[in-house]
C-alpha cells in the first residue's frame, strides 16, 4: 500500500468523487484518500461492499469482515463505484 499521493494529484481533492450519489444495492469498494484524515480501520482499505443506506452525508456499507457481516459508515470520497 502506497502512503503517498502521485505527484500531479497531491493536495487535490475531486469534487465530483466528494459529491458522488449513490444508491441502495451498489457494489463499491473502499479506497482511503490520502489527503483526508480517515477515521475507519486499516483492514478496510480495498475491501468491497454493498450500500444498504445513507445517514447523512456518509453511506452504510455492509461488509464481510473475519467471516461476519458489519456495517460501516464511510464518507463518498473514499468510496469507488464498482460497475456491474
Amino acid at each position: 500500500m502506497v502512503n503517498k499521493k502521485s505527484l500531479r494529484d497531491r493536495g487535490k481533492i475531486s469534487l465530483s468523487k466528494y459529491f458522488q450519489e449513490l444508491t441502495e444495492g451498489d457494489s463499491v469498494t473502499v479506497i482511503k484518500e490520502k489527503s483526508l484524515a480517515s477515521f475507519f480501520p486499516k483492514r478496510l482499505q480495498g475491501r468491497t461492499g454493498k450500500v444498504v443506506g445513507k445517514r447523512g452525508k456518509s453511506y452504510i456499507l455492509k461488509i464481510n469482515d473475519q467471516k461476519k457481516e458489519k456495517e460501516f459508515l464511510i464518507e463518498p470520497i473514499h468510496l469507488l463505484k464498482i460497475k456491474n
